[in-house]
């Protein structure tokens, strides 16, 4: 099942979606100031492409042990983020889950857009993982 919404959510969107982030990780790359948030944005932009099936943790419960991105600069990190456009973008993804919402037949759409909002307010420390 999640490999026909996956290939349904690629094509009505999925593909553009991950590819903008893509974008974002690339010119957050280019520049020396941006460089700690381009891996987040890249996974981001990774995990938009086929969402179904899989899920956002923190990367610490998976490895069992605390990095620079998991600890207090992780945290410092994704206050950074979140003040200077984590908030827009997970209110995009909170506006368009929503309006997804109202025809009962997108609702597993919405729930993707909000898994989204999610690891779009603090991306920093966290890894997709499959379910």
């Amino acid at each position: 099942m999640s490999v026909i919404l996956n290939l349904i959510w690629f094509v009505l969107g999925g593909f553009v979606s991950g590819c903008a982030w893509l974008l974002a990780a690339l010119l957050l790359g280019i520049t020396i100031i941006g460089l700690p948030w381009s891996m987040a944005a890249a996974r981001i932009g990774l995990f938009t492409f086929f969402p179904f099936g899989q899920k956002v943790v923190d990367r610490e419960t998976v490895t069992g042990h605390g990095d620079l991105g998991t600890g207090s600069a992780g945290c410092l990190l994704n206050i950074i983020w979140f003040v200077l456009g984590g908030w827009y973008v997970a209110l995009v993804h909170l506006i368009i889950g929503a309006l997804l919402c109202l025809p009962i037949i997108t609702i597993p759409f919405a729930l993707q857009h909000f898994k989204l909002a999610g690891i779009a307010m603090a991306p920093v420390g966290k890894t997709v993982i499959p379910i």
